[in-house]
């Protein structure tokens, strides 16, 4: 079997780091080499993952003999990173956000249509058990339609281990960019609706004491294209356990016949169905395929699917901070 060459550009933040030590295990893929131009950064991935860097620049790779780009570095420089991977001819395995900036995502979306590349993101909510739970429920038509959606999904701001690009201005692209982009990605997916419309959006500041300009606290209310409410809060506010709390990615589906919820936590999706006086558990027991299978799907069918998702997603989120940040002018 052909492998894959994938090439890792930047290693700003831990979700890459993950993803470099499953693409070094894989059978369907050869890591050809890493870049990192940020010198403390790349010592960091050399301590932390063994990581091998040649010494071959960006630019050199991109005309070399590769597949796939995966990036790694700080947001505001990924819209830059893919374009350049694109623009090669590269298709590109990104962290999320893609990008920070309506106009970043329309580039990439051009030369991702125009060259027919794929471009995939690391939206690893869609793929949990529980998620493909909660769509198997749904498609069966058991609660009737969705009614209302809302979701948590609170981090911790973590000065000790939170990168410092991160409050550097023009490097994050807001809270609502950073952290809703897996919420809206899933609302999306489990409703099968487009959001058009925002209600109300905020982003303020209340954790971060030590960056009073970072805006660390996010909500929304938006409406999907049949009127369903959507209502989120994906601030940094949660304390350091947050990894093991119940509002860490809890999502509720308010439907005709009861309320569908389930969340990061916990592998099982909960029911509060009319007429069961007990909530009821259900698990999903089927084989699971996550943002890798699905680009090298794409990449071998041409089949767009995913790439599209990614953009509808992102430019729904991106809508949201846009609100939140005229709001806060």
């Amino acid at each position: 079997m052909k492998k894959t060459k994938i090439l890792f550009y930047g290693f700003r933040h831990g979700h890459v780091f993950s993803l470099y030590k499953r693409l070094c295990a894989s059978e369907r893929f050869t890591v050809v080499d890493a870049v990192e131009e940020n010198e403390a950064a790349r010592l960091a991935a050399q301590a932390s993952l063994g990581a091998a860097f040649s010494g071959k620049s960006y630019e050199e790779w991109l005309q070399d003999d590769v597949d796939v780009v995966a990036i790694g570095c700080a947001y505001g420089d990924r819209a830059r990173a893919i374009k350049r991977a694109l623009a090669a001819g590269k298709h590109v395995l990104s962290d999320k956000p893609i990008c920070t900036t309506a106009e970043e995502l329309r580039d990439i979306e051009a030369l991702s249509r125009k060259k027919g590349l794929v471009v995939g993101c690391m939206l690893d909510l869609r793929y949990l058990p529980q998620t493909l739970c909660a769509m198997q429920v749904l498609a069966s038509g058991r609660l009737g339609e969705i009614k209302n959606v809302s979701f948590s999904g609170q981090h911790c701001i973590d000065y000790a281990h939170r990168p410092s690009w991160y409050f550097e201005d023009g490097m994050h692209g807001g809270t609502i960019n950073d952290l809703a982009i897996h919420g809206v990605d899933l609302v999306r997916m489990l409703t099968k609706r487009e959001l058009v419309s925002i209600d109300s959006a905020r982003v303020w500041n209340a954790f971060a004491n030590k960056h009073l300009h970072f805006k660390d606290c996010a909500m929304f209310m938006a409406r999907l294209d049949n009127g369903v409410g959507v209502l989120a809060d994906v601030s940094y506010s949660a304390p350091s356990q947050v990894f093991s709390m119940p509002t860490y990615w809890e999502f509720r589906l308010w439907c005709e016949r009861g309320l569908l919820t389930f969340r990061y936590t916990d592998e099982a999706v909960t029911l509060y169905e009319e007429g069961h006086a007990e909530s009821i558990r259900l698990t999903y027991d089927q084989e699971i395929t996550d943002y890798v299978d699905e680009l090298l799907h794409d990449i071998e069918s041409g089949d767009r699917t995913a790439s599209e998702n990614v953009f509808r997603s992102t430019a729904a989120t991106l809508a949201l901070q846009a609100w939140a940040d005229l709001e806060d002018a």
